[in-house]
């Protein structure tokens, strides 16, 4: 059980104080065999309660393992007695609802480890198929197609290292324990790939933007700028990221997710997608307008690609956009956490 002795400083002032009213009040409440007379079972202050009740009070919060959002629960017999446990023989609080999974603590760890292992394993199979499609067939060589490769290439490369890292690093306690520089290093290019994944898809924005938008259809830009986008900017957080991990949250591996300091990685990230989103809106808006005044045909070539385009980008950033945040409640986690690591995993597979 995980312990938050801050929680726990700050909480027990304020039981103090409880315990202490229990105390003075307690000669001036009157026990007729009718009633469970108030209690502190060294958790949580219970108030009187009548026979053949129940009482109710939402868990406590200083420990880090308890689901604030559930009940513990003190039963009063009929016979006027709080309700005794037949193996310890003592009066007994349930407070087993407070435990995070607490059916099956290694369930869902072990659950959300496999999903990864196998999306990421898909994914590899469906991105070598696909860039193996585009460097076999020549006909299909063009900056447009440049773009796919490289924004494909990443994908390959953080499923590797994601992969890795999840094997060798994740789920081996003695390389978190022993905290080798290695695993570190291997969380940041991890960051530096997933940085790289969604930059070169706001490459592809960028591209279909000054394609359609800016340059009214003209077919040469220089990749250059794409490829210091793609590969060169994501350096920036990922470094930023290690260095203020270093000095301000320097747990072993960086394997702890509990730190505002991520906020560094996807930041950056959620301002892509977003860019992205409004190329898109304004790349539809443009195209709308020109199919009213041109040969449909000629805009058909455009709108396919846009199309395609609409699809691939809310799919590769959805879980940013739509799951912003981590829910409350045990369920509500769970769900959370599940649907996370599809999306996540899954993404590039199903592109």
């Amino acid at each position: 059980m995980k312990f938050s002795s801050r929680k726990y400083c700050y909480t027990q002032t304020q039981l103090r104080f409880q315990v202490l009213m229990l105390l003075i009040t307690a000669n001036n409440c009157t026990a007729d065999g009718s009633m469970c007379k108030r209690t502190w079972d060294g958790w949580m202050c219970w108030d009187d309660l009548e026979a053949g009740f129940t009482s109710a009070q939402h868990c406590p919060d200083y420990y880090d393992d308890f689901d604030t959002s559930e009940m513990a629960i003190k039963i009063c017999t009929k016979s006027g007695h709080w309700f005794v446990h037949p193996e310890s023989n003592r009066t007994w609080t349930n407070y087993t609802g407070c435990k995070h999974m607490s059916s099956d603590p290694k369930r869902t760890p072990l659950d959300l480890y496999y999903l990864a292992l196998i999306g990421h394993g898909l994914s590899l199979i469906s991105l070598f198929t696909s860039l193996g499609i585009f460097f076999y067939f020549k006909s299909l060589s063009c900056q447009r197609i440049t773009l796919h490769k490289n924004l494909f290439f990443s994908f390959v490369l953080n499923s590797v290292i994601t992969i890795i890292f999840f094997t060798c690093v994740a789920n081996n306690q003695e390389v978190t324990q022993a905290n080798p520089v290695s695993c570190k290093v291997s969380v940041f290019i991890h960051h530096y790939l997933l940085g790289c994944n969604y930059f070169w898809m706001l490459c592809e924005g960028i591209y279909l933007h000054t394609l359609i938008v800016v340059a009214v259809f003209a077919e040469k830009q220089h990749l250059m700028w794409y490829y210091l986008l793609g590969w060169g900017f994501p350096l920036i957080p990922a470094f930023i990221h290690a260095i203020s991990r270093s000095y301000y949250y320097n747990d072993n591996c960086w394997i702890s997710s509990n730190t505002s300091l991520l906020y560094i990685i996807h930041g950056p990230i959620c301002a892509a997608l977003l860019i992205n989103l409004f190329f898109l809106l304004n790349i539809v808006r443009v195209l709308i307008t020109k199919l009213k005044v041109t040969h449909q045909a000629e805009s058909s070539l455009y709108m396919r690609t846009v199309r395609a385009t609409l699809i691939l980008v809310p799919l590769l950033g959805i879980q940013y956009l739509l799951l912003p945040y981590k829910p409350d409640g045990r369920l509500a986690s769970e769900i959370f956490m599940h649907t996370m690591s599809i999306l996540m995993h899954y993404q590039v597979s199903v592109v």
